[in-house]
């Protein structure tokens, strides 16, 4: 299991478009069809990296909860299927079925979307305002699969509580750790 941290994504950097195979209702869909009235959440998973399983029921509960708020969630795996078979579309779907994403899981095939957000490992997350403009970039919070500390999604949800209410994030953006996108 490598550790590696978010690049950052300079703050006020517009969303890269895109268009993806989503594996859960498997239509192609844009960024500009998903994002959010109020915000957009765009993040780095897989299916196999411990760090991201880690955090799965977390992730649920709070899109659940922000997705009321008029906040998107979209989830994408960049990681080389050949190498990596479990993260391909098919078991994609079944693992966002088993864990009840309630978000599109979409499939960056060519990896081209995760160089355009400069992603760097799973999980990594940037929420951009309803202008697409990055507002934050990083972590969940400080939980990892072997720190003891309990998941929380604190940095996530703060960030997205300063969203909503139209005030400036003044907390520390942190870098996720993660495993390493597997590039081809």
């Amino acid at each position: 299991m490598s550790l590696t941290p978010s690049n950052m994504l300079p703050l006020g950097t517009l969303a890269p478009n895109f268009i993806l195979f989503d594996t859960i209702s498997q239509q192609t869909l844009s960024l500009s069809e998903l994002k959010g009235e109020k915000g957009t959440v765009v993040f780095f998973i897989c299916n196999h990296c411990p760090f991201v399983i880690h955090i799965n029921k977390q992730l649920v509960t709070i899109a659940n909860s922000y997705q009321k708020k008029g906040i998107s969630f979209i989830a994408i795996s960049s990681n080389d299927v050949l190498k990596y078979p479990q993260d391909g579309p098919d078991k994609m779907q079944q693992h966002a079925k088993a864990n009840q994403y309630p978000f599109p899981y979409l499939y960056d095939e060519n990896q081209e979307v995760a160089k355009l957000y400069d992603a760097a490992c799973t999980p990594d997350f940037y929420i951009f305002d309803s202008d697409n403009k990055l507002v934050y970039r990083g972590q969940l919070d400080d939980s990892r699969p072997d720190n003891d500390i309990p998941l929380s999604g604190s940095n996530l949800k703060n960030a997205l509580d300063c969203l909503l209410s139209g005030v400036q994030n003044d907390t520390l953006q942190k870098p996720s750790i993660g495993c390493n996108i597997k590039w081809k």
